[in-house]
């Protein structure tokens, strides 16, 4: 079977590649006849490209306001002259030939089901702990009475004493291992709790040791003392009750107590926040931090810092590079040359020099365009809000059939100031955080609850925390947790971990509180009593 050499992505070819091609297909033949008894097919898939930090997509698009990727734009233009002498893909035909997005799309649904099954692996393997540990002692009292009924001793008024105790001991247990085991998971992590897989073999152990001591001595044994065996399920959900504190003390209260001082940095932007955590694992403090990060930062905005971007590469468009080692120029020719490019680096130099006086101007243009496009704003939606209050009263006397709905006078108001509102967000460039529909339902929402203009607008003023936005704008649902030391260990002083998500990064210091000493200092309150001598000579 003859092998061939494929070059794909290109629709337009030269002769010189194609030389070129002849030459890697003569080559590879020679090296596939040398190498036949290693193998004599091979098959090259590349992996989808990944979006970088510095062009972030969402959804397979460019995000608004994100130039277009280079490889996009050049086509062809972008790629190397002399990519046929060092890039070939061997391919060879086979029966059983899987196209690329077959392998991506198996590789997806394989990804699912797998952390499908790891979301509800703990909840599953704590409800099945849970029944055993609740069903062990009614089959310890159950087991006798249904084996050997006849000889079983009657114990009377102190058996019943003791049911009753087993039961509502049992009904205590109940809800404490609903409330503190099946709870639904907030997120999955890469590693198991340390804690949760000790408590769990903990009360394996425990129970496997009770059924052992009571298939020796009660079952074997035929026990007829029956109040025995009664004490002997009591001690059991004793035990157990005693095996639920050790996991409230382990998994709710050892890291209520702060311990050290976390500084949570975005790569992108730099926005930072400090928090205060006790003693967690590095996996159980990430997820703490993720939670925090919801709700105390605000929403990352790409667009801004495109911003920079498009400044830096304007600066460096007004720049031209020229050649003057170009193959068939004269001396005169690269003289000028020469003399223009020496001229070109001091106009370089001199726009570098003033480089930071058209940020100052550009800055100062943009805090002017804002302040004009807020102060419309603020003047729109007080004229609508007003002009609704006095429709309001209006409606007080008017007919039941004349009266608008909510949702009805909220897109009756809402083009007044649409317009306003459309400008001021492409101005702050966050108009891809608010769609249409969030801001009706929002203006709905104010006119409902009686709401001031003041507070409607505080939506749109000033950016507002992740969490307070649709889960479509964060554009990070998963997280990669990426730290030198085992994410089962501990917080240390000067820990670092990064978490990674698909447009940007969180990093994450550890530093230890100090162990801080209080000393008291004993003031004695005569100290503070003074004598005051008038003088007739003075004013005083």
């Amino acid at each position: 079977m003859d092998t061939e050499s494929t070059h794909s992505g290109y629709s337009s070819r030269s002769g010189r590649s194609n030389r070129h091609g002849d030459r890697s297909r003569e080559r590879h033949k020679a090296s596939s006849s040398k190498d036949s008894n290693r193998s004599e097919r091979s098959v090259v898939i590349n992996p989808p490209d990944t979006s970088s930090q510095d062009s972030p997509v969402h959804n397979g698009e460019p995000l608004p306001g994100e130039p277009a990727p280079a490889s996009a734009e050049n086509g062809d233009e972008a790629q190397d002259d002399n990519w046929a002498e060092t890039t070939t893909a061997v391919t060879g035909t086979s029966e059983l030939s899987v196209s690329q997005e077959e392998v991506v799309g198996l590789g997806k649904e394989i990804q699912d089901r797998t952390q499908s099954f790891r979301r509800y692996l703990p909840l599953a393997v704590g409800l099945c702990v849970g029944l055993l540990v609740l069903a062990t002692p009614l089959v310890f009292l159950l087991l006798p009475a249904v084996m050997w009924p006849d000889r079983l001793q009657a114990c009377g008024a102190a058996c019943e004493g003791l049911f009753l105790s087993i039961s509502f001991k049992l009904l205590i247990l109940m809800v404490a291992i609903w409330a503190l085991f099946l709870r639904p998971g907030r997120a999955c992590l890469p590693r198991v709790c340390v804690y949760r897989a000790f408590l769990t073999t903990l009360t394996l152990l425990l129970t496997m040791s009770y059924w052992l001591f009571y298939g020796v001595r009660i079952l074997d044994a035929q026990d007829e003392d029956f109040y025995g065996i009664a004490q002997f399920a009591v001690s059991l959900v004793d035990s157990q009750l005693f095996v639920h504190y050790l996991a409230v003390v382990l998994l709710e209260l050892r890291h209520l107590q702060p311990c050290y001082s976390v500084c949570v940095i975005r790569s992108t932007d730099g926005e930072t926040r400090h928090y205060n955590m006790g003693q967690l694992s590095i996996q159980r403090a990430a997820l703490s931090i993720l939670e925090y990060y919801y709700r105390d930062f605000p929403l990352h905005n790409p667009s801004i810092l495109s911003a920079a971007k498009h400044r830096a590469a304007k600066h460096l468009a007004g720049l031209k590079v020229y050649n003057v080692d170009a193959p068939g120029s004269t001396a005169a020719a690269q003289t000028s040359n020469g003399n223009q490019s020496r001229a070109t680096v001091a106009a370089a130099a001199k726009r570098k020099d003033s480089a930071h006086n058209e940020l100052y101007y550009e800055e100062a243009d943009y805090e002017r365009r804002v302040r004009k496009r807020r102060a419309r704003l603020v003047v729109a939606v007080e004229e609508a809000f007003t002009h609704v209050r006095r429709m309001t009263k209006e409606d007080e006397n008017a007919p039941p059939s004349d009266i608008m709905d909510v949702r009805e006078a909220a897109l009756a108001v809402f083009p007044s100031m649409a317009r306003s509102l459309q400008k001021y967000l492409r101005t702050t460039r966050r108009q891809h955080c608010h769609s249409m529909e969030s801001i009706q339902k929002h203006l709905a929402f104010c006119l409902v609850n009686n709401m001031s203009p003041k507070a409607f607008l505080e939506a749109y003023l000033s950016p507002g925390p992740t969490l307070q936005y649709g889960s479509e704008r964060w554009m990070a649902d998963q997280w990669t947790l990426v730290s030198e030391a085992s994410v089962t260990s501990g917080l240390k002083d000067g820990a670092e971990f990064l978490l990674k998500c698909l447009d940007f990064s969180l990093a994450v210091v550890v530093k230890g509180i100090p162990y801080i000493r209080l000393s008291e200092e004993y003031v004695d309150p005569k100290s503070h009593k003074f004598i005051l001598l008038l003088q007739s000579e003075t004013s005083v």
